[in-house]
């Protein structure tokens, strides 16, 4: 397996690929896409480039999968971003020219379900970029949050070094992406509280590798993506999220566990987790639940650390994934987590 290694960036006027390697939710919510369409265009100065399944709700894992083949073809192209997730891109993985994507390297932004493809990427020898989707990040309402704007800017544009830093405000629950007033609000924020850390208070420096958590464990159990030969992952950073189904603790535990009993689990000497969804429409939690909700899953984690990776180094509340403020993390790209100065500093 090839290194992964940093594709050309784009630069303000080139043309990005807008895809649904998932779900084609953009033509049912077409307000939130369209905001981040001209957000694209007009705050990033990219041009963005739609496919056939872009829109297309229930397209199938093959008009997925030529979409993406040619929008990592197009020299035009420079770089590919999500427009939503979904539960199903697992189905398009079997499909895609490995060789043609290899030959045609680009940045790829998308989080969530789309942590397949960036599986994918990794295990292709590219580096991709784990956040940032057309509808959620760029489609924000009232306005993108100045820190996702900027790590996303950054991610987009420079290659170099950036260094997280905790979000002092964030948002948990959603608006109603059909109601326009909705989107025209600034949504309501709580304090962020700062990231804890737990384990051995060490340096440690690797190529990330992770994502979604139930997405992972998907992927295991259809030993898809997942290396053979797990000393692949010796020393790399573990990012680990979980969505909006809001996996209960004890799911968490067992995934991790399963991990565990794999043998997989140990090999990463530090973990950045990142801050839980705790509310959603059909469990629209209180402050209350939502904090116990969060507490649980971290003890979770803990639990499985503690029984089968008692020296990884673990991050909680890390601003990425389903959260906003959202941070972009580079995948199979290198991550520097400074345990003794509580800094953490990825490389773009």
């Amino acid at each position: 397996m090839p290194t992964p290694a940093y594709p050309p960036k784009p630069r303000p006027g080139d043309r990005i690929g807008v895809v649904s390697p998932s779900s084609g939710l953009p033509g049912q919510f077409p307000l939130p896409y369209e905001l981040g369409l001209d957000r694209l265009a007009n705050d990033f100065g990219l041009v963005p480039v739609e496919y056939p399944a872009t829109r297309k709700p229930g397209s199938t894992p093959r008009e997925r999968a030529d979409d993406l083949h040619a929008a990592f073809a197009d020299p035009t192209v420079k770089a590919v971003m999500a427009s939503i997730g979904g539960d199903d891109q697992i189905t398009v993985l079997p499909l895609l020219d490995r060789e043609l994507i290899r030959a045609h390297p680009k940045p790829f932004f998308g989080f969530s379900d789309n942590t397949n493809l960036l599986a994918y990427l990794w295990n292709t020898g590219i580096v991709g970029y784990h956040g940032a989707s057309v509808m959620c990040e760029l489609g924000r309402p009232g306005a993108m949050d100045p820190l996702t704007a900027e790590s996303l800017r950054a991610a987009l544009f420079t290659s170099g070094t950036y260094e997280l830093r905790p979000a002092e405000r964030f948002r948990d629950v959603d608006g109603d992406w059909a109601d326009p007033a909705a989107l025209a609000v600034e949504p309501e924020t709580r304090a962020g509280g700062g990231w804890s850390l737990h384990g051995p208070e060490r340096v440690v420096e690797g190529r990330s590798w992770g994502g979604n958590l139930e997405i992972l464990s998907w992927l295991l159990m259809a030993d898809r993506e997942i290396q053979s030969d797990l000393s692949a992952y010796d020393g790399c950073v573990l990012l680990l999220e979980t969505s909006e189904d809001m996996p209960a603790a004890e799911e968490v535990f067992r995934i991790l566990r399963n991990m565990g009993e794999r043998d997989l689990l140990r090999r990463f000497p530090a973990l950045l987790m990142a801050r839980p969804k705790t509310w959603s429409f059909a469990r629209p939690h209180g402050p209350e639940e939502a904090a116990r909700y969060a507490r649980e899953q971290r003890e979770a984690v803990l639990r499985a650390l503690a029984a089968y990776a008692p020296d990884t180094m673990a991050v909680f509340d890390v601003d990425f994934g389903h959260t906003d403020p959202q941070l972009v993390i580079p995948y199979g790209g290198t991550v520097r987590v400074d345990g003794p100065a509580r800094r953490v500093t990825v490389t773009y």
